[in-house]
């Protein structure tokens, strides 16, 4: 068997000639907005674009799913005068699709949104057709339909739907339905109820012609299923059917199987205008994770990486230069090598190579390289908190403020006052520049060794020169990580969504400032700007003497120099949105139970609040967090929902969607994870009447059943699936095979031929510089390669049968 199947899911998105929305007026203030949907549940949605037919959304949603999905889906709307959200049309594509846009970018048609093309989830049902003989001899064919249960119904308004089913025989001339109960709040109702149908019947046997009639029905008679939820005081809505020949049961055995539902028709496409085009370009990586005992030999061999000398001829470094065009191969190994505390010590080894290659010290780390690769990547795992910490109060104003700040005389605008701008920006300079040099006693850890490892390595390079140990450590932290941050602060998290383009100017023109700041301040040579604005504006931080703020911050955070806060550390918020919270003390169900809230954490405490920006109703300490964990869908029959156990009452909370209720565990138990009264168990029920709805224990005090998420690395503070990250690169590894085979070919022809070095091309792609060495890490590899695959082969032949719940019919559909 295998564990589970990993999704990735990374995308922006355009559209063009968007049309027509019903209205007066409907071209010329045409607003429009996109949202993403896993199934009906929708999990993002970029900001409002004014006014245009062909907005370029220009964001980019990365994200893991959480769970799994039929169909990923983008709907466009518009917003009405009134604010009203009027429906434009939307891109469906089924996820066996999803591969084969995978890398690639291209325009869809936009279809029209029809609430009975909105279906998901599976039914599954057991039939048999018997020939009966009734009291006055005559003999018929009656039809039995168990329905027994369905899964992955949608949600309807964000809660659970009430469903029921109807049964229904049809034919040219016939229409026999039957109903089951209405099953109350859940997506995966239990029906277990049986119908009946007669489907032929004649007088006697004798009758010749009853035997023709008979197969001329049955080739026309159909099972139809359809699903619904029930309104009581409106229309209720369609959820999906399916449709199963009576003809494929005449065989009088037992016909059991799962059923994919299906739209009305097939969702087929009704006649329309034009309603426009999407422009899409995703990324998706679906991995089938195997059991951990699969990935033992693998991980262990990545994780020796360090130890192999020379470096070069680890396994972790050639993972590296097999695939050094693709920048996203590194990140799963660099999880791998952080989870188990093994990073510092290969990312150390592989910046001295790099350095051995490097002639002059103001190159030092400046290209593409695995060092530089692999630091980049831990700056984003591990100083994701950092950033929020120090930049996102200054960004936030920035954004919100939306003061000018051009300084370019060629993009001044009418009536803009050059002088003004100069100090707005001069002022959100100074603010971030502060922001960062006096930040030193919030780095983490982790990046503060991997500094002080580069400090000495560039320091032994090149004794020589005074700042190369300066300079080694700004190349990261300022231009890789803060600068990068400044510019765009939507893909580290900073803000929800990209900012306007009048905005991202003023950005770049901090981020430019910012860059220079940090590596004039640590080379200690005068700056240069292409752009002769910038360099007057520059001129003006010559004063502040900036070069010592960003010495002491350098030698504060790669040096063994004791770090002081420079005071009490300011609020942050991390996380904040509206959710669902069960009022306390309530009965078990009932929707009065859950009042919606805004749901705000920072990194000193955890408050919910009736509306964004009122008075908190309640504040937690992020200290006295004991778990952050799932809840069973079981313990109020609602979906996305977590628990935070604290000292007083369980808070608990339903997410909008399952991404969201993903990322609200995320960044809680990031601020709680190394807590001292944390956990080691949980109830993932509730308690009411009496006990514990899990395990059925009386005590309210009683321990959790259940072992709660493991703590990692208390310096870390990381969730990592090793599992997942091995997986993902056994499937690099796969992909580039064919360069694992010429690297095999360029050790062995390098370790027969005696003479010297020559610049041969299967020499000059790879770094080799033990033949041997490299050849007996490549062999190990392989091997381990091939043992993996088989197990893949195994579970590829054990793959669920059609008709099982993993591997549902596609039934025919009207």
């Amino acid at each position: 068997g295998i564990d589970y199947i990993s999704f990735y899911l990374m995308l922006y998105c355009e559209a063009k000639n968007l049309g027509p929305v019903s209205g007066p007026n409907r071209q010329r203030d045409l607003c429009t907005f996109c949202t993403i949907s896993l199934d009906q549940e929708e999990v993002f949605r970029t900001k409002v674009f004014d006014k245009s037919v062909s907005p370029f959304y220009g964001e980019d949603f990365y994200f893991e799913i959480p769970r799994s999905f039929q169909c990923l889906s983008f709907y466009v709307y518009a917003k009405s005068v009134f604010q009203r959200e009027l429906p434009v049309g939307k891109v469906s594509i089924r996820k066996d699709d999803l591969c084969k846009y995978s890398g690639k970018e291209d325009w869809f048609g936009l279809q029209p949104i029809d609430p009975n093309s909105e279906v998901q989830g599976k039914v599954h049902l057991e039939m048999r057709l018997n020939e009966v003989i009734t009291e006055n001899g005559s003999v018929g064919q009656h039809l039995r339909v168990r329905i027994i249960e369905c899964q992955g119904l949608p949600l309807i308004s964000g809660q659970n739907c009430d469903p029921y089913a109807t049964v229904s025989l049809v034919g040219p001339a016939r229409s026999d339905q039957k109903k089951t109960k209405v099953k109350k709040k859940t997506s995966n109702p239990q029906f277990e109820e049986t119908f009946f149908f007669e489907v032929t019947r004649s007088s006697s046997y004798s009758k010749k012609s009853h035997f023709q009639v008979e197969e001329e029905d049955i080739e026309k008679l159909e099972i139809k299923v359809d699903l619904w939820n029930n309104e009581n005081l409106g229309q209720d809505v369609f959820l999906g059917e399916t449709r199963v020949p009576v003809k494929i049961l005449r065989n009088d055995h037992i016909h059991k199987a799962w059923y994919l539902l299906q739209p009305k028709g097939n969702g087929s496409k009704s006649k329309s205008d034009d309603l426009g085009s999407l422009r899409l370009k995703l990324t998706y990586i679906e991995d089938t994770v195997l059991p951990s005992a699969c990935y033992t030999p693998l991980c262990n061999l990545l994780l020796k990486s360090p130890d192999v000398k020379p470096i070069s001829a680890s396994a972790a470094h050639i993972l590296g230069d097999i695939c050094r065009e693709r920048y996203e191969a590194v990140l799963p190994m660099v999880r791998l090598l952080l989870h188990h505390n093994r990073f510092v010590p290969f990312v150390s080894a592989v910046a001295a190579l790099e350095l051995d290659n490097t002639q002059e010290a103001n190159t030092i780390f400046r290209g593409n390289s695995l060092a530089t690769r692999c630091i980049d990547d831990m700056m984003k795992i591990v100083g994701k908190n950092y950033l929020a910490v120090t930049l996102k109060l200054v960004i936030d104003e920035i954004c919100d403020s939306n003061k000018s700040c051009e300084i370019d005389p060629i993009k001044l605008k009418e009536g803009d006052n050059v002088e003004v701008n100069k100090e707005n920006l001069q002022v959100y300079v100074q603010k971030v520049f502060s922001s960062i040099t006096q930040s030193s006693a919030s780095c983490p850890p982790l990046m503060c060794d991997v500094f002080r490892s580069l400090r000495h390595l560039a320091c032994k390079r090149f004794p020589a020169d005074p700042h190369v140990q300066y300079s080694a450590v700004s190349s990261f932290v300022f231009l890789r990580f803060f600068a990068v941050a400044v510019l765009s602060p939507h893909s580290f998290q900073l803000r929800s969504h990209h900012p306007d383009p009048e905005i991202s100017r003023t950005l770049t023109l901090i981020s430019k400032t910012i860059q220079t700041l940090g590596s004039w301040g640590s080379l200690s040579k005068k700056s240069s700007f292409k752009e002769t604005y910038m360099y007057d504006f520059f001129k003006s931080f010559q004063e502040d003497k900036c070069i010592e703020k960003v010495k002491k911050f350098l030698d504060e955070i790669s040096s063994n120099v004791s770090k002081e806060s420079s005071g009490i550390e300011d609020a942050v918020v991390l996380k904040e949105g509206e959710v669902q919270k069960r009022a306390q003390g309530r009965k078990r169900l009932g929707k009065k139970n859950f009042k919606k809230r805004w749901l705000r954490v920072t990194n000193r405490e955890l408050s919910y609040h009736k509306h964004k920006g009122k008075e908190a109703l309640c504040i937690i300490n992020v200290k006295n967090i004991q778990a952050v964990e799932k809840l069973d869908e079981s313990a109020f029959n609602r979906k996305n929902m977590f628990q935070v156990v604290h000292s007083e009452k369980p808070l608990y909370v339903q997410a909008g969607n399952c991404v969201e209720a993903s990322e609200w565990l995320e960044v809680l138990g990031q601020v709680g994870r190394c807590n001292e009264g944390r956990l080691a168990t949980f109830h993932p029920s509730n308690y009411t009447g009496g006990a514990w709805q899990c395990c059925k224990t009386q005590s309210s005090s009683a321990p959790g059943c259940k072992p709660c998420t493991t703590t990692m690395l208390a310096n870390l503070q990381l969730d990592i699936d090793c599992d997942r990250e091995t997986e993902r690169i056994f499937s690099l590894l796969t992909s580039n095979d064919t360069k694992l085979q010429n690297m095999e070919d360029a050790c062995a022809s390098m370790a027969v031929y005696q003479g010297p070095q020559r610049e041969q091309e299967e020499y000059s792609k790879f770094t080799i510089q033990e033949p041997k060495e490299t050849f007996q890490t490549l062999k190990q590899l392989r091997n381990i390669m091939e043992e993996l695959q088989r197990q893949h082969n195994i579970r590829n032949d054990t793959t669920a049968q059609y008709g099982s719940l993993d591997n549902p019919i596609v039934g025919k559909t009207s």
